[in-house]
């Protein structure tokens, strides 16, 4: 060794101290033959035990040595650093062992306060392959509750900063071979070019990449937590052979799906086709990454109000051409109004209320229901909404328990226990489109003979017509008429919602749904407002582009 670097031989891995580039290099030459015990010192350092918070200083002195030990392949020392040592050990030992990490520089940055940011350029050698793998992380250094002293707050974000609680860093041969996944046309859809499809790709992977007849390569990927999660991978050691699975996407209405929800945060849209119920967009825009246009449960406003109109109309208490009062307040249980609490001139006819989201007309119905399982059932058997949906990837059905009093006034506008999620909304559009539900699907049940919903009864007629007939004039002249402006033909129907979650008064959720042709689509973005604000612009977007 020159005065550039000194290493020692530690439990059969070979550290080489950099000056001043990283806290260490480690190159494994064989199985570890006994615990590590520290290297020149570096890696046994600690500040003394003591309270309040923790310094800048000890913070650095802290992270210092843990980085160092965790460079040495070294992770009993590594872990007595943490404040989980269990844990800590695991994970850092997994990084040699299971995610196949052959030599790694981690390279702190400047802290700030107690948080010290680093870099860790490792690489990965599986099998005669070797590729690297570099990323930033950071940690947080707080005070040991019985040993008083600073120590790294042990999170799985500190090995990869896209680990969450309880996942794992792994490296091999997956058991699913990957997908090259494609549009209706045969466009290919990649999680580049689609960020939204990431997890949906990763899902149908994971749920067809037996079944489509690929082979498998070898990878880097975090491991979920529950079996049934998809794995994501991070790193392509040795391109497997993909099989090609046709989905019912359209690239050009994903793309516009995609750009649409980047105008808002926490924005989820889908669109789905009425004739035949195939998703032909799906796409997020959330920090979370989360899937919420297919998984999501919130109360869905008033969208809810054309299953609510159905069954009214099924039962012939309401029609479009009659009149419907729509006053100020109305009282069920507690008082209830409408927006800003206008109200509309006697003798306002149904379709009117219902393209201004008239809240008092639909509630003043509830006592000639005389039916708390009313709304449940039309829902249900008309609507196909708490059927067992099989899309071909994970996704929530909408949800309408029974419900009285209050509870059920506020679920004929879409609030109280009702939860929904954008692909039950689009699909309640679609049937209201065409007087029939069709089950959502990603992919063909044919690949693995799953069996789709099917609806106890189509609408009837005559409801399906006016019901078509009001979304129309919501588009025209109410609710809807700013968003769908940019909406060309006539042939053109939405629903606007908002709802309040948690008291969100000031901020509601934004709903907002609409067809166009053979395309129906909703949107949600939490706490975006009214449903014309942002919803609806998302919503009218991805409508042009089918």
């Amino acid at each position: 060794m020159n005065g550039a670097a000194k290493g020692a031989v530690i439990g059969g891995v070979f550290l080489a101290l950099v000056g001043g580039a990283g806290y260490g290099v480690y190159t494994l030459v064989g199985d570890a033959d006994g615990e590590g015990k520290g290297t020149d010192g570096e890696t046994s350092v600690q500040a003394e035990k003591g309270s309040g918070p923790v310094s800048e200083k000890d913070a650095a002195k802290t992270a210092k040595a843990f980085l160092a030990a965790w460079a040495a392949g070294d992770e009993r020392v590594a872990a007595d650093l943490t404040n989980n040592a269990a844990a800590a050990q695991a994970a850092v030992g997994e990084f040699k062992t299971k995610a196949y990490v052959s030599k790694a520089v981690i390279t702190p940055g400047t802290p700030n306060g107690t948080t010290v940011p680093f870099k860790v350029e490792a690489e990965i050698t599986y099998e005669g392959t070797t590729k690297p793998l570099a990323y930033d992380s950071q940690l947080t250094v707080v005070r040991g509750l019985t040993s008083g002293k600073p120590l790294v707050d042990w999170q799985p974000s500190v090995i990869h900063p896209q680990l969450q609680k309880d996942e794992k860093l792994r490296a091999g041969a997956p058991v699913n071979p990957p997908v090259k996944a494609v549009d209706r046309n045969g466009e290919e859809l990649t999680a580049e070019k689609y960020p939204s499809l990431r997890q949906v790709l990763d899902e149908l992977r994971q749920n067809y990449g037996n079944k489509a007849g690929g082979k498998p390569g070898a990878e880097v990927w975090i491991e979920p937590v529950a079996k049934e999660a998809p794995k994501r991978t991070l790193l392509t050691l040795v391109e497997g052979e993909p099989s090609t699975l046709k989905t019912y996407l359209d690239a050009k209405v994903q793309a516009a799906a995609e750009q649409a929800v980047t105008k808002f945060p926490e924005a989820s849209v889908i669109a789905v086709q009425p004739s035949n119920g195939h998703i032909l967009a799906v796409a997020n825009n959330r920090k979370d990454g989360f899937n919420a246009a297919m998984r999501g449960k919130r109360a869905p406003g008033s969208t809810m109000k054309i299953v609510t109109a159905a069954m009214l109309m099924d039962r012939g208490l309401v029609a479009a051409d009659k009149p419907a009062p729509c006053e100020k307040t109305v009282t069920w249980g507690r008082e209830f109004h409408n927006l800003d609490h206008f109200d509309l001139p006697p003798g306002t006819n149904f379709a009117t209320s219902f393209a201004r989201s008239c809240n008092t007309a639909f509630i003043k119905q509830i006592k000639p229901v005389n039916d708390d399982s009313a709304l449940p059932n039309e829902a249900t058997e008309v609507f196909g909404i708490g059927l067992d949906w099989k899309t071909g990837i994970q996704s929530i059905d909408g949800e309408v328990p029974p419900a009285t009093g209050a509870a059920a006034a506020a679920e004929y506008i879409g609030q109280g226990q009702i939860t929904m999620n954008p692909l039950n909304v689009a699909s309640i559009t679609a049937t209201a489109r065409t007087g029939v539900f069709r089950q959502p699907v990603l992919v063909s049940p044919e690949l693995d003979g799953r069996k789709l919903a099917t609806a106890e009864r189509r609408m009837k007629s005559s409801v399906q017509q006016q019901l078509v007939g009001m979304m129309k004039l919501t588009a025209t002249s109410g609710t809807a008429q700013k968003a769908m402006a940019s909406v060309g033909g006539s042939d053109k129907g939405a629903k606007t919602g908002s709802a309040e979650v948690g008291g969100a008064g000031e901020s509601p959720d934004s709903w907002f749904t609409g067809f166009s042709g053979d395309v129906a689509a909703a949107a949600m973005v939490e706490g975006g407002g009214h449903g014309g604000e942002a919803a609806g612009p998302i919503v009218a977007q991805v409508l042009n582009a089918g």
